[in-house]
């Protein structure tokens, strides 16, 4: 018997078009409701309208541990544009680079030390503070919520070169927070399941890039299971609540008034946009409170196209100064093997970007070309032809000291409607891979849901 509800998900972003395609996957009658004139939330790419080019909206990297978002990538049939080059490269200021290996002797090197000045007595002390570091993931201290993860470095006894080297610059990039006001817990948890899924699959967990944009990527393939699946997707619907009776779903009421039917529905909105939608629902408080506390973290992107070439050896280079990571390079003739026609491209990457987010584009473009000229020799005569900054306040939600147990978990109390975005409870930070997670476990909620009559909707009551 085909099942006769009516699935509704709110929010184009990742998590909304993961539960999208998964439910048409399924055989369910999904509508997709997305608030812009486009899908893809975070997700998608942009245009330089005065070249017809897109660089994309930043630069997302993909961990090889990222299982959920590889079912979706398989769904819609973009597999094959992730690729992982199986190394990194450290660059210093004035051109010094370091490759940082995730395979054999390459591996363990940057574990005890990738630093270049390090010595034996560094590296030996590395190798107990990361031997301290894996055991405390796996088997956590008690105040470790209460901790920032630079205090958390500092008992480990972890030297300031291998923190320089990897440990910093990776604490930010998998939280977007700097280390000194980072959770520990958050950065615990993700390394865990890093080690974890490791050990599971019998393999280290590498970083891996998309060879294509944004779009293509994420979206274009989604458009394809929509049509196949017939899944309605309506532009411009703001979603202002979830009509709730008698314990039961019942539609979504949209800004203009009108209401879409809906037997179950996954909200898969931010943190920053969920006011107001969950007012039926009996928990709406507390989530609120947690939606609220979590909070924004902001990421500046600029795209760079430059009149020649910088020298990179490496498709990622991070750049490495101070005590923690400045910013990440990454090489778009190397990524998506492109052409040179509007210049060489660079997208530079600044997390937790608290000072920049609030500059002028001009002042932003100054000062990355600035800091690309401090680490490599061939841009210290670069002119920039065209730059795009895309400053994103509220990239992703806020994983600092005293948000931990804050994000709630997919299901609710109504059984008809469940959560899902990067910022709802799963195994990983403010990933793509949280995204598709949480969309995996929502749509397993309502699949394992049994089939309601038409008297049903009406009363509650199951069949």
């Amino acid at each position: 018997m085909n099942d006769p509800r009516r699935y509704v998900v709110i929010g184009g972003g990742l998590a909304g078009l993961a539960s999208a395609v998964w439910l048409a996957e399924a055989g369910k009658q999904v509508t997709l409701l997305e608030r812009r004139g486009r899908l893809g939330g975070r997700t998608h790419a942009l245009e330089v309208a005065t070249l017809h080019d897109i660089p994309d909206n930043g630069q997302h990297v993909i961990a090889s541990g990222y299982d959920h978002l590889f079912r979706y990538l398989t769904s819609v049939g973009t597999r094959k544009f992730v690729e992982f080059p199986h190394s990194g490269v450290l660059r210093w200021p004035g051109g010094r680079a370091t490759t940082m290996g995730t395979k054999g002797f390459q591996a363990l090197r940057a574990l005890l030390g990738a630093h270049p000045d390090a010595g034996p007595v560094d590296r030996a002390r590395a190798a107990l503070a990361t031997a301290r570091l894996g055991w405390q993931c796996l088997h956590q201290p008690g105040d470790l919520a209460d901790l920032t993860t630079d205090q958390w470095f500092r008992r480990l006894g972890m030297p300031a070169t291998a923190r320089v080297a990897l440990w910093d610059w990776l604490a930010l990039g998998i939280a977007a927070e700097p280390v000194r006001q980072e959770s520990a817990k958050v950065f615990a948890d993700v390394l865990a399941t890093g080690i974890r899924l490791g050990i599971k699959h019998r393999r280290p967990v590498s970083i891996g890039y998309p060879t294509t944009d944004l779009d293509t990527l994420f979206v274009t393939g989604a458009h394809q299971i929509f049509e196949k699946y017939g899944v309605a997707v309506k532009y411009r619907a703001v979603a202002r609540h979830i009509d709730i009776r008698d314990g039961v779903v019942t539609g979504v009421t949209l800004a203009d008034g009108d209401t879409v039917p809906a037997d179950a529905v996954v909200c898969a909105v931010p943190n920053s946009y969920l006011g107001g939608l969950l007012d039926e629902l009996p928990e709406h408080d507390e989530i609120y409170a947690a939606a609220d506390k979590l909070g924004y973290t902001p990421i500046v992107s600029t795209n760079l196209y430059l009149d020649r070439p910088l020298g990179t050896e490496g498709a990622m280079e991070a750049l490495i100064g101070g005590a923690e990571v400045v910013d990440q390079v990454f090489d778009r003739q190397r990524m998506h093997g492109r052409s040179t026609e509007h210049g060489w491209l660079y997208c530079l990457t600044t997390s937790g970007a608290y000072e920049q987010i609030h500059k002028p584009h001009d002042a932003v473009v100054d000062e990355q070309l600035a800091l690309l000229r401090r680490y490599y020799p061939a841009a210290r005569e670069a002119k920039v032809l065209h730059a795009q900054v895309v400053p994103m306040p509220r990239a992703t939600f806020s994983q600092v000291v005293g948000t931990d147990g804050l994000r709630p978990g997919q299901g609710t109390s109504v059984p008809t409607l469940v959560l899902a975005g990067d910022w709802t409870r799963t195994d990983w930070s403010a990933t793509m891979e949280s995204a598709a997670q949480s969309a995996a476990r929502a749509v397993d909620l309502l699949l394992a849901l049994p089939e309601y009559s038409h008297h049903a909707r009406g009363n509650g009551s199951r069949k």
